[in-house]
């Protein structure tokens, strides 16, 4: 309950010139249903890891430092044409629905939360990827002015994650471009994020610049920082431990609750499948 902080106000966050405001709030997808009560909005957008404006959780006020307009999406790589698109014509041109998830952190905290956005799908359709892709490997933004994480030197900037084309056009992978029914504030990775509810936090990556498709598999940022500790998969397993802690259980913020961790965070039924005769892949983070 200490972790509460009075929420930022809209200027404050970013929503208020947001150029795509009025799209918000948008129609919620009923199928995604959740086994738990929504996160408060305060604590979701207060308590967040976005290591570019720092270690702590506490990053609210050093990311507003970021500028989210001009923003641009590259797409490039093994695609029919490459190509630059601005932001806001690119959330105008995707079908926007909410959708409530649960997400899992590796640090074993967990909450849920209203996702506002399009299918990730939706996005590599638009990419137009050849067939021979089969990877999509996403860059985040990089600018050492506004983010004095980005001057620490021993971690590998600019924050990379990467996607096989068959999780990035399953029925769970979603671009995130609004929260709590209004624009994704600056601290949860605007203007678009990326969230895999099945995978550990660390894979929904903030804050996208560009997507190369690629038939090498993308090497991630904490993969190339410490890969004991962080692989490319990532999939949730209570079974499998961190290697400094267990992943059994989970803190759920803002409840003081202790819960169980469900395999690929409860997710199984839909992308279990992916994952089939990958017996020797070190699937699980």
């Amino acid at each position: 309950a200490g972790l509460l902080r009075s929420r930022p106000a809209a200027a404050e966050t970013g929503a208020e010139s947001d150029p795509t405001a009025d799209l918000y709030p948008v129609p919620r997808n009923e199928a995604y249903q959740l086994d738990r009560a929504v996160t408060a909005e305060e604590l979701a957008t207060t308590y967040n890891n976005f290591y570019e404006f720092g270690s702590s959780k506490d990053v609210v006020d050093e990311a507003q430092a970021l500028p989210l307009r001009p923003w641009t999406v590259v797409f490039d790589g093994m695609v029919e044409e490459e190509r630059s698109v601005d932001i806001d014509t690119l959330i105008r041109a995707m079908p926007l629905e909410e959708r409530l998830y649960r997400h899992r952190c590796v640090e074993a905290w967990s909450m849920a939360v209203p996702w506002s956005g399009f299918p990730m799908k939706a996005l590599v359709d638009y990419a137009r990827p050849l067939g021979s892709a089969k990877y999509v490997r996403m860059e985040s933004f990089m600018d050492k002015e506004v983010a004095p994480g980005q001057r620490a030197s021993w971690y590998p900037w600019p924050y990379i994650e990467g996607l096989t084309v068959a999780e990035a056009t399953s029925e769970l992978a979603f671009m995130v471009t609004g929260i709590y029914g209004k624009p994704v504030p600056k601290q949860n990775g605007a203007p678009l994020r990326l969230a895999t509810p099945w995978k550990y936090g660390f894979k929904s990556t903030k804050s996208i610049v560009r997507f190369t498709f690629t038939d090498r598999r993308p090497v991630s940022f904490w993969e190339e920082l410490q890969s004991s500790e962080y692989g490319f998969w990532a999939n949730v397993n209570p079974e499998v431990s961190h290697p400094r802690w267990s992943q059994a259980t989970e803190r759920v913020l803002g409840s003081g609750e202790r819960v169980k961790t469900l395999l690929f965070n409860g997710y199984a039924e839909q992308v279990a499948h992916l994952y089939e005769g990958m017996e020797d892949e070190r699937l699980w983070a």
